[in-house]
């Protein structure tokens, strides 16, 4: 349950950044989560995104190992631009 939490709360702060209130952040506290280990996770989270987007705005290739998984990942990446909050 906790690690769900915390997964809903990436997905969240990566696909609606604007649309996060201190309520998620009680719900991390509720399952368990302490404020060092959310601080620790969004800083994580925040900084995969970061990087994500510099190298998609620079039009950075995968590497070579990369390439098998890499159109399915972006198949799956562009179904989760369409989604809406839940």
């Amino acid at each position: 349950m906790a690690d769900r939490a915390m997964c809903d709360f990436a997905v969240k702060l990566t696909l609606f950044p604007g649309q996060m209130s201190a309520d998620e952040i009680e719900q991390l506290r509720g399952v368990g989560w302490s404020d060092e280990q959310i601080q620790h996770a969004t800083q994580v989270i925040g900084y995969f995104n970061y990087i994500n987007r510099v190298a998609e705005g620079l039009h950075v290739e995968p590497e070579e190992w990369m390439t098998p998984t890499c159109d399915q990942w972006k198949i799956a990446k562009a179904d989760f631009r369409t989604a809406s909050p839940g």
